[in-house]
Protein backbone atom coordinates (compact mmCIF):
# COMPACT_ATOMS: atom_id res chain seq x y z
CA UNK A 1 0.00 0.00 0.00
CA UNK A 2 1.60 3.14 -0.54
CA UNK A 3 2.17 5.72 1.92
CA UNK A 4 0.18 8.28 2.64
CA UNK A 5 1.12 11.83 4.83
CA UNK A 6 -0.79 12.52 7.90
CA UNK A 7 -2.55 15.41 6.73
CA UNK A 8 -4.00 13.13 4.05
CA UNK A 9 -5.21 11.18 6.72
CA UNK A 10 -7.28 13.74 8.26
CA UNK A 11 -10.42 14.28 6.37
CA UNK A 12 -9.89 17.41 5.26
CA UNK A 13 -8.42 15.30 2.11
CA UNK A 14 -12.24 14.09 1.23
CA UNK A 15 -12.89 17.25 -1.33
CA UNK A 16 -14.59 17.91 -4.16
CA UNK A 17 -12.02 19.72 -6.52
CA UNK A 18 -10.01 21.89 -3.62
CA UNK A 19 -12.64 22.49 -1.67
CA UNK A 20 -12.74 21.08 1.56
CA UNK A 21 -15.31 18.95 2.60
CA UNK A 22 -16.38 21.41 5.37
CA UNK A 23 -16.68 25.00 5.68
CA UNK A 24 -14.20 26.27 8.42
CA UNK A 25 -16.94 28.14 9.27
CA UNK A 26 -18.25 28.77 13.56
CA UNK A 27 -21.71 29.60 12.24
CA UNK A 28 -24.59 27.38 12.38
CA UNK A 29 -25.06 25.95 9.33
CA UNK A 30 -28.81 24.82 8.26
CA UNK A 31 -29.36 21.72 6.64
CA UNK A 32 -30.71 23.63 3.64
CA UNK A 33 -27.13 23.31 2.44
CA UNK A 34 -27.09 20.47 -0.18
CA UNK A 35 -25.65 17.48 1.51
CA UNK A 36 -22.85 16.81 -1.29
CA UNK A 37 -21.52 20.52 -0.34
CA UNK A 38 -20.52 18.73 2.91
CA UNK A 39 -20.28 14.80 3.06
CA UNK A 40 -19.22 13.72 -0.63
CA UNK A 41 -15.92 12.37 -0.46
CA UNK A 42 -13.96 12.02 -3.65
CA UNK A 43 -14.40 8.43 -4.59
CA UNK A 44 -11.20 6.51 -4.27
CA UNK A 45 -10.72 2.69 -5.45
CA UNK A 46 -13.37 0.02 -5.74
CA UNK A 47 -14.28 -1.22 -1.80
CA UNK A 48 -15.51 1.11 0.66
CA UNK A 49 -16.07 0.31 4.06
CA UNK A 50 -17.64 2.40 6.50
CA UNK A 51 -17.43 1.67 9.96
CA UNK A 52 -18.98 3.05 13.24
CA UNK A 53 -18.71 1.73 17.22
CA UNK A 54 -20.13 2.19 20.49
CA UNK A 55 -23.32 4.32 19.63
CA UNK A 56 -24.04 3.12 23.29
CA UNK A 57 -27.82 3.41 21.93
CA UNK A 58 -28.22 7.17 21.21
CA UNK A 59 -30.63 7.10 18.54
CA UNK A 60 -30.91 10.62 18.78
CA UNK A 61 -28.62 13.62 18.14
CA UNK A 62 -26.26 14.36 21.53
CA UNK A 63 -23.70 16.63 22.56
CA UNK A 64 -20.24 15.08 23.68
CA UNK A 65 -17.19 16.15 25.05
CA UNK A 66 -13.96 14.66 23.84
CA UNK A 67 -11.76 13.90 27.04
CA UNK A 68 -9.30 16.06 28.41
CA UNK A 69 -7.46 13.41 30.37
CA UNK A 70 -6.30 10.22 27.89
CA UNK A 71 -3.16 9.42 29.47
CA UNK A 72 -0.69 6.98 27.57
CA UNK A 73 2.65 5.71 28.73
CA UNK A 74 5.38 3.22 27.61
CA UNK A 75 5.27 2.62 24.26
CA UNK A 76 2.21 4.88 23.87
CA UNK A 77 3.33 7.72 25.24
CA UNK A 78 2.37 11.02 23.02
CA UNK A 79 0.96 8.51 20.22
CA UNK A 80 -3.00 8.40 19.35
CA UNK A 81 -4.86 8.54 21.45
CA UNK A 82 -3.29 10.11 24.12
CA UNK A 83 -3.04 13.46 22.67
CA UNK A 84 -5.74 15.80 23.43
CA UNK A 85 -6.66 19.38 23.79
CA UNK A 86 -4.88 21.64 21.81
CA UNK A 87 -1.77 19.00 21.69
CA UNK A 88 -4.21 17.16 19.05
CA UNK A 89 -4.70 20.07 17.10
CA UNK A 90 -1.34 20.77 16.63
CA UNK A 91 -0.43 17.04 15.72
CA UNK A 92 -3.21 16.62 13.34
CA UNK A 93 -2.34 20.03 12.17
CA UNK A 94 -5.72 21.50 12.08
CA UNK A 95 -5.36 24.45 14.36
CA UNK A 96 -8.00 27.21 13.52
CA UNK A 97 -10.59 24.80 11.99
CA UNK A 98 -13.73 25.53 14.26
CA UNK A 99 -15.64 22.28 12.69
CA UNK A 100 -12.57 19.57 13.38
CA UNK A 101 -11.85 21.61 16.59
CA UNK A 102 -15.19 20.92 18.01
CA UNK A 103 -15.16 17.20 16.38
CA UNK A 104 -11.79 15.56 17.59
CA UNK A 105 -11.07 17.87 20.64
CA UNK A 106 -12.92 19.05 23.71
CA UNK A 107 -11.10 22.36 23.06
CA UNK A 108 -13.66 25.35 23.51
CA UNK A 109 -16.21 22.87 23.74
CA UNK A 110 -18.97 24.84 25.33
CA UNK A 111 -18.72 27.86 22.40
CA UNK A 112 -18.70 25.26 19.70
CA UNK A 113 -21.37 23.30 21.01
CA UNK A 114 -23.52 26.77 21.43
CA UNK A 115 -22.32 27.33 17.35
CA UNK A 116 -22.64 23.90 16.11
CA UNK A 117 -25.54 21.83 18.45
CA UNK A 118 -25.69 18.40 18.67
CA UNK A 119 -24.17 15.59 17.10
CA UNK A 120 -24.92 12.11 15.61
CA UNK A 121 -28.45 10.69 15.23
CA UNK A 122 -29.63 7.56 13.12
CA UNK A 123 -31.67 9.31 11.27
CA UNK A 124 -28.94 11.67 10.55
CA UNK A 125 -26.59 8.81 10.20
CA UNK A 126 -29.01 6.82 7.86
CA UNK A 127 -28.78 9.42 5.65
CA UNK A 128 -24.95 10.17 5.63
CA UNK A 129 -24.33 6.06 5.03
CA UNK A 130 -27.04 6.11 2.63
CA UNK A 131 -25.73 9.04 0.66
CA UNK A 132 -22.08 7.59 0.70
CA UNK A 133 -23.45 4.60 -0.58
CA UNK A 134 -25.55 5.33 -3.32
CA UNK A 135 -22.49 7.74 -4.29
CA UNK A 136 -19.50 5.04 -4.32
CA UNK A 137 -21.85 2.09 -5.67
CA UNK A 138 -23.96 0.04 -3.00
CA UNK A 139 -22.79 -3.15 -4.36
CA UNK A 140 -19.28 -2.42 -3.58
CA UNK A 141 -19.71 -0.97 0.01
CA UNK A 142 -20.00 -2.28 3.43
CA UNK A 143 -21.60 -0.91 6.74
CA UNK A 144 -19.56 -2.63 9.78
CA UNK A 145 -20.70 -1.91 13.17
CA UNK A 146 -18.08 -2.35 16.00
CA UNK A 147 -20.31 -3.46 19.04
CA UNK A 148 -21.60 -1.57 22.38
CA UNK A 149 -25.02 -0.82 20.25
CA UNK A 150 -27.89 -2.08 22.19
CA UNK A 151 -26.75 -0.84 25.57
CA UNK A 152 -26.69 3.04 27.34
CA UNK A 153 -30.40 4.43 27.04
CA UNK A 154 -33.28 3.71 29.01
CA UNK A 155 -35.28 2.24 25.90
CA UNK A 156 -32.53 -0.03 25.17
CA UNK A 157 -32.65 -1.23 28.66
CA UNK A 158 -37.00 -1.52 28.55
CA UNK A 159 -36.65 -3.44 25.74
CA UNK A 160 -33.65 -5.65 26.26
CA UNK A 161 -31.17 -4.11 23.02
CA UNK A 162 -34.32 -4.71 20.62
CA UNK A 163 -34.78 -0.94 19.23
CA UNK A 164 -31.23 -0.71 18.63
CA UNK A 165 -31.76 -4.15 16.71
CA UNK A 166 -34.44 -2.36 14.72
CA UNK A 167 -32.62 0.97 14.26
CA UNK A 168 -29.23 -1.13 13.18
CA UNK A 169 -31.52 -3.12 10.53
CA UNK A 170 -32.92 0.27 8.87
CA UNK A 171 -29.45 1.76 8.98
CA UNK A 172 -28.40 -1.26 6.56
CA UNK A 173 -25.67 -2.68 9.40
CA UNK A 174 -24.05 -5.71 7.36
CA UNK A 175 -21.28 -7.42 10.08
CA UNK A 176 -21.38 -6.46 14.33
CA UNK A 177 -19.43 -7.63 16.63
CA UNK A 178 -19.93 -7.13 20.33
CA UNK A 179 -19.15 -6.62 24.35
CA UNK A 180 -22.08 -4.39 26.09
CA UNK A 181 -24.74 -6.39 24.22
CA UNK A 182 -23.12 -9.55 26.21
CA UNK A 183 -24.81 -8.17 29.79
CA UNK A 184 -28.06 -8.88 28.95
CA UNK A 185 -28.77 -12.42 28.93
CA UNK A 186 -28.04 -15.53 26.82
CA UNK A 187 -31.03 -16.16 25.56
CA UNK A 188 -31.70 -12.52 24.99
CA UNK A 189 -28.44 -12.48 23.03
CA UNK A 190 -29.20 -14.92 21.32
CA UNK A 191 -32.60 -13.77 20.14
CA UNK A 192 -31.50 -10.48 19.24
CA UNK A 193 -28.93 -11.87 17.13
CA UNK A 194 -31.51 -13.79 15.52
CA UNK A 195 -33.38 -10.75 14.79
CA UNK A 196 -30.56 -8.65 13.30
CA UNK A 197 -30.26 -9.13 9.45
CA UNK A 198 -26.13 -8.13 9.95
CA UNK A 199 -24.32 -10.98 10.74
CA UNK A 200 -22.66 -11.26 14.27
CA UNK A 201 -19.32 -12.73 14.29
CA UNK A 202 -16.98 -13.44 17.35
CA UNK A 203 -13.71 -15.68 16.69
CA UNK A 204 -13.05 -15.06 20.39
CA UNK A 205 -16.34 -15.96 22.40
CA UNK A 206 -16.42 -19.75 22.55
CA UNK A 207 -18.91 -22.26 24.10
CA UNK A 208 -17.59 -24.20 27.59
CA UNK A 209 -17.06 -27.92 26.86
CA UNK A 210 -19.01 -28.75 29.82
CA UNK A 211 -21.80 -26.63 28.50
CA UNK A 212 -22.03 -28.19 25.08
CA UNK A 213 -21.95 -31.43 27.12
CA UNK A 214 -25.18 -30.46 28.73
CA UNK A 215 -26.84 -29.16 25.38
CA UNK A 216 -25.71 -25.59 24.90
CA UNK A 217 -25.50 -25.27 21.09
CA UNK A 218 -22.62 -23.44 19.58
CA UNK A 219 -22.16 -22.21 16.03
CA UNK A 220 -19.18 -24.78 15.55
CA UNK A 221 -19.04 -27.87 17.55
CA UNK A 222 -15.82 -28.41 16.42
CA UNK A 223 -14.15 -25.77 17.08
CA UNK A 224 -16.37 -24.33 20.16
CA UNK A 225 -16.81 -20.83 18.48
CA UNK A 226 -20.40 -19.21 19.93
CA UNK A 227 -21.05 -17.24 16.82
CA UNK A 228 -19.18 -17.29 13.57
CA UNK A 229 -16.10 -16.26 13.75
CA UNK A 230 -15.54 -14.68 10.10
CA UNK A 231 -17.01 -13.95 6.74
CA UNK A 232 -16.64 -13.55 3.34
CA UNK A 233 -18.38 -10.52 1.54
CA UNK A 234 -18.33 -10.36 -2.40
CA UNK A 235 -17.84 -6.43 -3.64
CA UNK A 236 -17.51 -5.84 -6.93
CA UNK A 237 -14.88 -7.78 -8.32
CA UNK A 238 -12.87 -7.78 -4.66
CA UNK A 239 -13.51 -10.42 -1.92
CA UNK A 240 -13.00 -9.23 1.62
CA UNK A 241 -12.36 -11.59 4.36
CA UNK A 242 -13.78 -10.04 8.02
CA UNK A 243 -12.86 -10.88 11.33
CA UNK A 244 -15.19 -10.58 14.68
CA UNK A 245 -13.42 -9.65 17.61
CA UNK A 246 -15.21 -9.39 20.94
CA UNK A 247 -14.54 -7.18 24.42
CA UNK A 248 -12.36 -9.80 25.33
CA UNK A 249 -12.91 -9.64 29.02
CA UNK A 250 -16.72 -9.02 29.26
CA UNK A 251 -16.90 -11.38 31.83
CA UNK A 252 -14.20 -9.85 34.04
CA UNK A 253 -15.65 -6.68 33.51
CA UNK A 254 -19.15 -7.60 33.33
CA UNK A 255 -21.55 -10.32 35.05
CA UNK A 256 -20.66 -13.72 33.95
CA UNK A 257 -23.73 -14.52 35.49
CA UNK A 258 -25.64 -13.58 32.60
CA UNK A 259 -23.88 -15.90 30.14
CA UNK A 260 -22.41 -18.12 32.13
CA UNK A 261 -21.52 -20.73 29.69
CA UNK A 262 -19.37 -18.21 27.21
CA UNK A 263 -15.85 -17.69 27.42
CA UNK A 264 -13.84 -14.76 26.42
CA UNK A 265 -10.37 -14.14 25.62
CA UNK A 266 -8.04 -12.00 23.74
CA UNK A 267 -7.25 -15.40 21.67
CA UNK A 268 -4.47 -13.81 19.25
CA UNK A 269 -3.06 -17.47 18.34
CA UNK A 270 -6.41 -18.27 17.66
CA UNK A 271 -6.29 -14.74 15.85
CA UNK A 272 -3.30 -15.72 14.26
CA UNK A 273 -4.31 -19.67 13.28
CA UNK A 274 -8.23 -17.88 12.23
CA UNK A 275 -5.84 -15.12 9.73
CA UNK A 276 -3.75 -18.09 8.19
CA UNK A 277 -6.71 -20.11 7.55
CA UNK A 278 -8.86 -17.52 5.60
CA UNK A 279 -5.53 -16.67 3.85
CA UNK A 280 -5.06 -19.47 2.81
CA UNK A 281 -8.57 -21.11 1.36
CA UNK A 282 -10.48 -18.51 1.38
CA UNK A 283 -8.18 -16.53 -0.84
CA UNK A 284 -9.40 -12.76 -0.24
CA UNK A 285 -7.85 -9.71 -1.56
CA UNK A 286 -8.08 -8.17 1.83
CA UNK A 287 -8.84 -9.02 5.32
CA UNK A 288 -10.16 -6.74 7.95
CA UNK A 289 -10.44 -7.45 11.35
CA UNK A 290 -13.43 -5.88 13.46
CA UNK A 291 -12.82 -5.36 16.73
CA UNK A 292 -13.50 -4.03 19.96
CA UNK A 293 -10.70 -5.14 21.77
CA UNK A 294 -9.97 -1.39 22.52
CA UNK A 295 -7.40 1.21 20.59
CA UNK A 296 -3.84 -0.21 22.13
CA UNK A 297 -4.67 -3.54 23.31
CA UNK A 298 -5.71 -3.46 18.98
CA UNK A 299 -2.20 -1.98 18.35
CA UNK A 300 -0.30 -4.92 20.34
CA UNK A 301 -2.73 -7.51 18.11
CA UNK A 302 -1.37 -5.50 14.62
CA UNK A 303 2.18 -6.02 16.27
CA UNK A 304 2.14 -9.47 17.05
CA UNK A 305 -0.58 -10.77 14.70
CA UNK A 306 0.40 -11.11 10.82
CA UNK A 307 -1.75 -10.76 7.73
CA UNK A 308 -4.35 -8.03 8.86
CA UNK A 309 -4.77 -5.25 6.70
CA UNK A 310 -6.60 -3.33 9.11
CA UNK A 311 -8.42 -3.36 12.12
CA UNK A 312 -11.16 -1.74 12.72
CA UNK A 313 -11.57 -0.94 16.49
CA UNK A 314 -13.80 0.44 19.53
CA UNK A 315 -14.48 0.12 23.43
CA UNK A 316 -12.13 2.99 24.39
CA UNK A 317 -14.62 5.72 22.12
CA UNK A 318 -11.29 7.01 20.49
CA UNK A 319 -12.22 9.19 18.06
CA UNK A 320 -8.45 8.80 15.76
CA UNK A 321 -8.49 11.56 12.55
CA UNK A 322 -6.07 8.60 10.86
CA UNK A 323 -5.59 5.11 10.09
CA UNK A 324 -2.28 4.33 12.52
CA UNK A 325 0.43 1.93 10.98
CA UNK A 326 1.40 -0.45 12.87
CA UNK A 327 4.69 -2.14 11.69
CA UNK A 328 5.24 -6.29 11.91
CA UNK A 329 7.31 -8.91 11.10
CA UNK A 330 5.55 -9.36 7.95
CA UNK A 331 4.03 -5.70 6.58
CA UNK A 332 1.87 -3.21 8.04
CA UNK A 333 -1.47 -3.11 9.60
CA UNK A 334 -3.65 0.23 10.01
CA UNK A 335 -5.52 0.47 13.17
CA UNK A 336 -9.19 2.80 13.47
CA UNK A 337 -11.03 3.84 15.59
CA UNK A 338 -14.34 5.87 14.89
CA UNK A 339 -15.36 6.96 18.56
CA UNK A 340 -18.67 7.21 19.88
CA UNK A 341 -21.79 7.94 20.53
CA UNK A 342 -22.66 8.07 16.71
CA UNK A 343 -20.54 11.16 16.33
CA UNK A 344 -18.47 9.60 13.78
CA UNK A 345 -18.27 7.50 10.76
CA UNK A 346 -14.74 5.67 9.76
CA UNK A 347 -14.68 5.78 6.23
CA UNK A 348 -12.08 3.28 4.64
CA UNK A 349 -11.76 3.28 0.76
CA UNK A 350 -9.57 0.29 -1.06
CA UNK A 351 -7.85 0.44 -4.00
CA UNK A 352 -7.83 -3.37 -4.76
CA UNK A 353 -5.78 -4.43 -7.79
CA UNK A 354 -4.69 -7.75 -8.95
CA UNK A 355 -5.40 -9.53 -5.40
CA UNK A 356 -4.04 -6.93 -3.24
CA UNK A 357 -4.56 -3.51 -1.96
CA UNK A 358 -2.64 -1.00 -4.00
CA UNK A 359 -3.63 2.11 -1.75
CA UNK A 360 -6.43 3.64 0.04
CA UNK A 361 -7.71 6.73 1.80
CA UNK A 362 -9.78 6.97 5.46
CA UNK A 363 -11.72 9.12 6.50
CA UNK A 364 -12.92 9.77 10.24
CA UNK A 365 -16.18 11.48 9.38
CA UNK A 366 -17.57 13.57 12.10
CA UNK A 367 -21.30 13.94 12.11
CA UNK A 368 -22.73 17.29 11.75
CA UNK A 369 -26.43 16.95 13.05
CA UNK A 370 -27.06 20.63 11.84
CA UNK A 371 -25.67 20.29 8.48
CA UNK A 372 -27.81 16.53 7.67
CA UNK A 373 -31.20 16.20 6.77
CA UNK A 374 -33.05 13.45 8.91
CA UNK A 375 -33.89 10.13 7.12
CA UNK A 376 -37.72 9.85 7.52
CA UNK A 377 -37.76 6.40 7.72
CA UNK A 378 -35.32 6.62 10.63
CA UNK A 379 -37.05 8.98 12.20
CA UNK A 380 -40.20 7.53 12.29
CA UNK A 381 -39.06 4.53 13.87
CA UNK A 382 -36.90 6.85 16.58
CA UNK A 383 -40.59 8.10 17.03
CA UNK A 384 -42.22 5.42 17.42
CA UNK A 385 -39.88 3.65 20.01
CA UNK A 386 -39.30 6.19 22.08
CA UNK A 387 -43.28 7.04 22.14
CA UNK A 388 -44.50 4.51 24.94
CA UNK A 389 -41.78 6.31 26.98
CA UNK A 390 -41.75 9.44 25.73
CA UNK A 391 -43.22 11.32 28.97
CA UNK A 392 -41.33 9.68 31.38
CA UNK A 393 -37.57 10.27 29.46
CA UNK A 394 -38.69 13.72 29.06
CA UNK A 395 -39.42 14.73 32.33
CA UNK A 396 -37.08 17.18 34.12
CA UNK A 397 -35.33 16.48 37.34
CA UNK A 398 -32.90 19.23 37.89
CA UNK A 399 -30.99 22.28 36.13
CA UNK A 400 -27.38 22.77 35.75
CA UNK A 401 -24.84 25.40 35.35
CA UNK A 402 -22.20 23.06 34.59
CA UNK A 403 -21.31 20.84 31.25
CA UNK A 404 -22.00 17.90 32.48
CA UNK A 405 -19.90 15.28 31.45
CA UNK A 406 -18.33 11.78 31.63
CA UNK A 407 -15.42 10.43 29.56
CA UNK A 408 -11.91 10.80 30.78
CA UNK A 409 -9.45 8.87 32.90
CA UNK A 410 -10.67 10.02 36.13
CA UNK A 411 -13.68 11.94 37.29
CA UNK A 412 -15.91 13.46 35.14
CA UNK A 413 -18.75 16.01 36.37
CA UNK A 414 -21.52 13.66 35.72
CA UNK A 415 -19.75 10.96 37.52
CA UNK A 416 -19.17 13.19 40.34
CA UNK A 417 -22.92 13.72 40.90
CA UNK A 418 -23.60 10.30 41.17
CA UNK A 419 -20.62 9.65 43.83
CA UNK A 420 -22.45 12.68 45.66
CA UNK A 421 -25.63 11.52 45.14
CA UNK A 422 -24.28 7.92 46.26
CA UNK A 423 -22.76 9.42 49.83
CA UNK A 424 -25.57 11.68 50.27
CA UNK A 425 -28.70 9.17 49.65
CA UNK A 426 -26.65 5.96 51.27
CA UNK A 427 -25.20 7.69 54.58
CA UNK A 428 -22.01 7.14 53.23
CA UNK A 429 -18.41 8.35 53.94
CA UNK A 430 -17.21 7.50 50.67
CA UNK A 431 -18.68 6.46 47.55
CA UNK A 432 -17.38 4.63 44.37
CA UNK A 433 -18.77 4.92 40.67
CA UNK A 434 -17.52 2.50 37.56
CA UNK A 435 -15.33 4.21 35.55
CA UNK A 436 -17.70 3.97 32.20
CA UNK A 437 -16.52 5.85 28.67
CA UNK A 438 -20.56 6.06 28.45
CA UNK A 439 -22.29 8.65 28.76
CA UNK A 440 -23.44 11.97 26.87
CA UNK A 441 -23.24 15.63 27.68
CA UNK A 442 -25.33 17.73 29.49
CA UNK A 443 -24.63 21.33 28.38
CA UNK A 444 -24.80 24.86 31.11
CA UNK A 445 -28.81 26.17 31.45
CA UNK A 446 -30.00 22.69 30.13
CA UNK A 447 -32.68 21.20 32.27
CA UNK A 448 -31.69 17.36 33.63
CA UNK A 449 -34.29 15.20 32.18
CA UNK A 450 -34.66 11.41 33.23
CA UNK A 451 -33.87 10.60 29.63
CA UNK A 452 -30.10 12.14 30.42
CA UNK A 453 -29.91 10.69 33.49
CA UNK A 454 -30.17 7.44 32.37
CA UNK A 455 -27.25 7.85 29.33
CA UNK A 456 -25.20 7.86 32.32
CA UNK A 457 -26.53 4.64 34.64
CA UNK A 458 -28.72 2.70 31.77
CA UNK A 459 -27.58 -1.20 32.72
CA UNK A 460 -28.90 -4.57 33.81
CA UNK A 461 -26.78 -4.18 36.90
CA UNK A 462 -27.61 -1.10 38.23
CA UNK A 463 -28.04 -1.94 41.99
CA UNK A 464 -26.90 0.17 44.35
CA UNK A 465 -24.83 -0.80 48.10
CA UNK A 466 -23.75 0.27 50.90
CA UNK A 467 -21.17 -1.55 53.02
CA UNK A 468 -18.23 -1.17 55.21
CA UNK A 469 -14.69 -1.90 53.56
CA UNK A 470 -11.44 -1.16 55.12
CA UNK A 471 -9.26 1.79 54.05
CA UNK A 472 -6.68 -1.31 52.79
CA UNK A 473 -9.65 -2.81 50.87
CA UNK A 474 -10.36 0.58 49.24
CA UNK A 475 -6.87 1.28 48.49
CA UNK A 476 -7.30 -2.50 47.06
CA UNK A 477 -9.94 -1.78 44.79
CA UNK A 478 -8.12 1.57 43.77
CA UNK A 479 -4.92 -0.12 43.09
CA UNK A 480 -6.37 -3.09 40.96
CA UNK A 481 -8.35 -0.61 38.51
CA UNK A 482 -5.87 1.56 38.45
CA UNK A 483 -3.70 -1.40 36.80
CA UNK A 484 -6.39 -2.26 34.34
CA UNK A 485 -5.75 0.71 33.27
CA UNK A 486 -2.21 2.21 33.44
CA UNK A 487 -0.21 -1.64 33.06
CA UNK A 488 2.13 -1.45 30.92
CA UNK A 489 1.19 -4.78 28.52
CA UNK A 490 -2.38 -3.58 26.65
CA UNK A 491 -3.44 -6.93 26.76
CA UNK A 492 -4.06 -6.44 30.29
CA UNK A 493 -6.15 -3.33 30.39
CA UNK A 494 -9.38 -5.24 31.15
CA UNK A 495 -11.42 -2.24 31.87
CA UNK A 496 -12.82 0.96 31.75
CA UNK A 497 -11.45 4.17 33.01
CA UNK A 498 -10.51 4.93 36.54
CA UNK A 499 -12.78 3.59 39.53
CA UNK A 500 -14.71 7.00 40.42
CA UNK A 501 -14.61 8.48 43.86
CA UNK A 502 -16.29 10.54 45.91
CA UNK A 503 -15.77 11.51 49.35
CA UNK A 504 -11.79 10.87 48.85
CA UNK A 505 -8.84 12.48 47.49
CA UNK A 506 -5.33 10.68 46.31
CA UNK A 507 -2.07 10.45 44.84
CA UNK A 508 -1.44 8.29 41.44
CA UNK A 509 1.45 7.23 39.76
CA UNK A 510 0.28 5.21 36.73
CA UNK A 511 3.93 3.84 35.84
CA UNK A 512 4.60 2.82 39.26
CA UNK A 513 3.98 -0.91 39.89
CA UNK A 514 1.39 -2.81 40.61
CA UNK A 515 0.18 -2.22 44.69
CA UNK A 516 2.28 0.81 44.68
CA UNK A 517 0.68 3.71 41.91
CA UNK A 518 -1.98 4.76 44.83
CA UNK A 519 -0.72 6.90 48.07
CA UNK A 520 -1.98 9.35 50.61
CA UNK A 521 -5.56 8.90 50.60
CA UNK A 522 -7.77 11.56 52.11
CA UNK A 523 -11.08 11.99 53.34
CA UNK A 524 -12.24 15.39 51.74
CA UNK A 525 -14.33 16.24 54.75
CA UNK A 526 -11.91 16.47 57.56
CA UNK A 527 -9.18 15.86 55.65
CA UNK A 528 -7.96 12.53 57.74
CA UNK A 529 -5.49 9.98 56.36
CA UNK A 530 -7.47 6.88 55.76
CA UNK A 531 -6.24 4.21 58.20
CA UNK A 532 -5.68 0.85 56.95
CA UNK A 533 -7.15 -1.16 59.76
CA UNK A 534 -10.50 1.19 60.05
CA UNK A 535 -13.91 0.09 59.01
CA UNK A 536 -15.30 2.64 56.63
CA UNK A 537 -19.29 2.74 54.85
CA UNK A 538 -18.54 3.18 51.43
CA UNK A 539 -21.87 3.19 48.83
CA UNK A 540 -21.72 2.34 45.36
CA UNK A 541 -23.20 0.34 42.08
CA UNK A 542 -22.95 -1.91 39.38
CA UNK A 543 -21.02 -5.25 41.15
CA UNK A 544 -20.19 -8.17 39.12
CA UNK A 545 -19.68 -10.93 41.01
CA UNK A 546 -23.24 -11.29 42.47
CA UNK A 547 -26.29 -8.38 42.29
CA UNK A 548 -26.42 -6.12 45.12
CA UNK A 549 -29.30 -5.64 47.66
CA UNK A 550 -30.05 -1.63 47.02
CA UNK A 551 -32.24 0.55 44.69
CA UNK A 552 -31.22 1.30 41.19
CA UNK A 553 -28.68 3.74 41.02
CA UNK A 554 -30.76 6.35 38.84
CA UNK A 555 -33.48 6.21 42.05
CA UNK A 556 -30.51 7.02 43.74
CA UNK A 557 -29.75 10.03 41.44
CA UNK A 558 -32.74 11.21 40.91
CA UNK A 559 -33.52 10.97 44.93
CA UNK A 560 -29.97 13.88 45.12
CA UNK A 561 -30.73 15.74 41.68
CA UNK A 562 -34.48 16.41 43.33
CA UNK A 563 -33.36 17.80 46.52
CA UNK A 564 -30.44 19.65 44.98
CA UNK A 565 -32.33 21.22 42.54
CA UNK A 566 -30.07 23.03 40.84
CA UNK A 567 -26.14 22.04 39.88
CA UNK A 568 -24.03 25.19 40.15
CA UNK A 569 -20.14 25.30 40.82
CA UNK A 570 -19.88 21.44 40.96
CA UNK A 571 -16.43 20.52 42.58
CA UNK A 572 -14.85 17.97 40.71
CA UNK A 573 -12.72 15.05 42.79
CA UNK A 574 -9.60 14.82 40.58
CA UNK A 575 -6.81 12.87 42.04
CA UNK A 576 -2.96 14.26 42.22
CA UNK A 577 -1.42 12.15 39.71
CA UNK A 578 2.33 12.18 39.19
CA UNK A 579 4.87 11.65 36.86
CA UNK A 580 2.59 13.91 33.88
CA UNK A 581 4.96 16.65 33.56
CA UNK A 582 4.64 17.35 30.02
CA UNK A 583 2.41 14.19 28.97
CA UNK A 584 0.42 15.46 25.71
CA UNK A 585 -3.03 13.05 27.14
CA UNK A 586 -3.90 15.65 29.18
CA UNK A 587 -4.87 19.42 29.42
Amino acid sequence: MSKLSRREFVYMMAVHGSVPVFANSHTRMTNTNKLEDYYKLKPHGNVRLMHMTDSHAQLLPVYFREPSVNLGFYGNYGKPPHIVGEKLLDYYGIKGDKRLEYAYSCVNFEKHAKAMGRVGGFAQIKTVVDFLKNNFGAEKTLLLDGGDTWQGSATALYTRGKDMVGAMNKLGVDVAVGHWEFTYKAEEVLANVELLEAEFLAQNVKVKEDSMMNGVEAFDEDTGHAFKPYTIKKMGNARIAIIGQAFPYTTIANPQRFIPDWTFSINDDGMQEMVDMVREEEKPDAVIVLSHNGYDTDKKMAEIVTGIDFIMGGHTHDGVPEAYPVKNEAGTTYVCNAGSNGKFLNVLDLNIQNGKIKDFKFTLLPIFSDLIPEDKEMKKYIEDVRAPFLKELTREIATTENTLFRRGNFNGSWDQIICDALIDVKGADISLSPGFRWGTSVMPGQAITFDDLMTQTAMTYPETYARDISGKGIKDILEDVADNLFNEDPFYQQGGDMVRTGGISYRINPTAKMGNRISDITLTKNGHKLESSKNYKVAGWSTVGSKSPGEPVWETVETYLKNVKHIANLKVDTPDIVGIKGNPGIV
